[in-house]
């Protein structure tokens, strides 16, 4: 789900409409916005308030928790009277005007969260018909309306359709669905990058293959959001020709299988971070696998996670920390037990503690804290120095391979 560009930094330019909430470290804007009573984490919450905290009430509900009533307040304060939601709005009691910048990912995870806690179907109902009057006439998304579709924010638009249990595909403008938007960026087997996504085709038409759009696109095509079980094995685990959602997505999950299949994590794209490991995006594929039924190559992206990006999700935040609980829950492992350290406690700590769990959701397994039991509620882990901006651009940026 990490939208791969320098959407940030553009951001803070004024031209956001060409961008997306993204993951690699960058400078904080300056000055910082104030961190508000309720949002989880400490960094600047400009270009990620409303994504950190949407991902960070998924992955408590998918524990079984119910998140604060502060988290969810303010997540709501934030939604604009159309039903779209900004990245983030400082001052939520003024109305939304032509001046703010709404998105779609953002206002797609929101639904995502809201949904999951309960209570706010008013809230959702509007966020759903916005996005569906900002639908492109390709049957895709862009970040921002009218912007050219993308792989990624198509995907965490059809992760909010489905998860509110309409079916994507009956979403239609001109006649096209957000499947065959898929069906445009998946790229040919005979072809380099063969079975994989493009983010968008470039100015010339041409498809480079993008794991990270990959990975949002396979959930897409499987009719996945945030949260995905292990699904059933492929039909066929190499790339092969055919049409439909179900192609799509076991192209893609070929793709990534075999992206992951020497170290078990992606690589950086990011300038000066090529030989580095990117945590996000083998995060999100840990997801993808799982829901396409490679359970063999998501177990050992995901034991690489737990072995190594512990101080990277200390470093970046609660969106990074509820990503590495999302690929646990997707591979059925402990996130209360992750390489000796708590997921859940550490997430958990970072804002309003979420009250006790809710009778309407099943615990995850490892709610007791797996073999570190009650250490869910014990005092969490301090934050690295806030990133701000940096989380937004180490957990979905747009790039092109």
């Amino acid at each position: 789900m990490n939208v791969r560009r320098n959407a940030a930094a553009l951001a803070a330019i004024g031209v956001l409409a060409a961008a997306a909430p993204a993951t690699a470290a960058g400078p904080s804007p300056s000055p910082k916005a104030a961190v508000p009573s309720g949002l989880y984490g400490t960094s600047d919450p400009t270009y990620d308030g409303v994504w950190r905290q949407s991902l960070t009430l998924v992955a408590q509900r998918t524990l079984g928790y119910d998140p604060a009533t502060a988290a969810v307040d303010w997540l709501t304060g934030q939604q604009c009277a159309d039903g779209s939601f900004a990245a983030f709005r400082a001052t939520p009691a003024k109305a939304c005007d032509a001046k703010t910048v709404v998105d779609t990912n953002s206002t797609a995870a929101a639904v995502q969260a809201l949904h999951a806690t309960g209570g706010h179907d008013a809230a959702v109902t509007k966020a759903v018909d916005w996005l569906k009057s900002v639908q492109n006439k390709d049957g895709g998304w862009g970040y921002n309306p009218g912007g050219p579709s993308d792989a990624n924010s198509t995907s965490v638009v059809v992760g909010a359709l489905a998860a509110t249990g309409a079916d994507p595909a009956s979403v239609r403008t001109s006649g096209k669905s957000p499947y065959d938007a898929l069906a445009s960026w998946s790229i040919p087997c005979d072809q380099d990058g063969g079975g994989a996504l493009a983010y968008q085709p470039d100015k010339k038409g041409k498809l480079a293959a993008n794991a990270d759009a990959t990975a949002a696109g396979v959930l897409a095509a499987l009719g996945k959001g945030f949260v995905a079980e292990a699904g059933k094995a492929p039909a066929a685990h190499a790339c092969a020709e055919g049409d439909g959602p179900a192609r799509i997505a076991d192209n893609g999950g070929a793709y990534l299988a075999a992206a992951v299949a020497r170290t078990g994590h992606l690589l950086s794209v990011m300038p000066g971070a090529e030989n580095q490991p990117d945590y996000g995006n083998t995060a999100d594929t840990v997801v993808a696998l799982a829901a396409d039924g490679r359970t063999a190559p998501a177990k050992k992206a995901y034991a690489f996670l737990e072995k190594h990006a512990g101080p990277w999700a200390a470093q970046t935040g609660p969106a990074a920390y509820a990503q590495l609980i999302l690929a646990a829950h997707s591979v059925g492992a402990q996130p209360g037990d992750f390489g000796g350290t708590s997921l859940v406690t550490s997430l958990n700590a970072l804002g309003p503690a979420p009250k006790t769990h809710s009778a309407a959701a099943k615990p995850a397994k490892a709610s007791d804290g797996g073999s570190h039991a009650g250490v869910w509620w014990s005092v969490g882990i301090c934050l690295v120095a806030g990133i701000g901006i940096g989380f937004l651009l180490s957990t979905r940026k747009k790039r092109q391979s």
